[in-house]
């Protein structure tokens, strides 16, 4: 059985569950979305157990950092994603993408070499186990539609506009 550590903490959007699996960030997912949270990581780890452990590895502290306005809190934190190669190629991509800005599906695609790849990038964002640190809110539609986020659009929005992306008329896209 793999012990994993978690750590529950307030944001301005909701509780979030922060899970590590040894000095790696595995999960970050909102309290209400916890049964998709769990899905993943039974996915991943065939047997789990769950722990408290209060700032693991001060984790809790750098996202609650995040949230206070300082972006580049979550820059060092390591993450352990699991996935396929092009799932991870996936997220790598996405931790690249400037705090402040936002880009979409086709460039990602483009990016990771995967050009006609969009929709593939698009489903591998929704299964990304760590949201706001591997930022898949930067991601939207081509036509700079906010799309799909597993938190609720209106996290997606609240995030963006915190990072000081404007979202009235037409977004700007890297």
């Amino acid at each position: 059985m793999k012990e994993l550590f978690y750590d529950r903490i307030a944001s301005p959007i909701g509780e979030i569950l922060v899970v590590v699996d040894g000095s790696y960030l595995c999960s970050l997912d909102f309290t209400d979305c916890e049964q998709r949270m769990m899905a993943l990581l039974r996915r991943r780890y065939a047997s789990l157990q769950l722990t408290h452990m209060a700032d693991p590895y001060g984790y809790s502290s750098r996202i609650q950092a995040y949230f206070a306005g300082d972006y580049s809190s979550l820059d060092e934190i390591p993450v352990s994603t699991g996935g396929t190669t092009f799932q991870q190629q996936v997220w790598q991509a996405l931790r690249t993408i400037p705090v402040g800005t936002i880009t979409t599906y086709g460039t990602i695609a483009a990016q990771i070499g995967k050009p006609i790849a969009y929709r593939a990038v698009g489903a591998t964002n929704a299964l990304n186990p760590v949201g706001i640190v591997v930022p898949c809110h930067r991601v939207i539609g081509a036509n700079a539609s906010l799309t799909g986020y597993a938190g609720g659009l209106e996290r997606k929005r609240w995030l963006l506009q915190h990072e000081g992306v404007l979202l009235q008329n037409k977004l700007m896209v890297q």
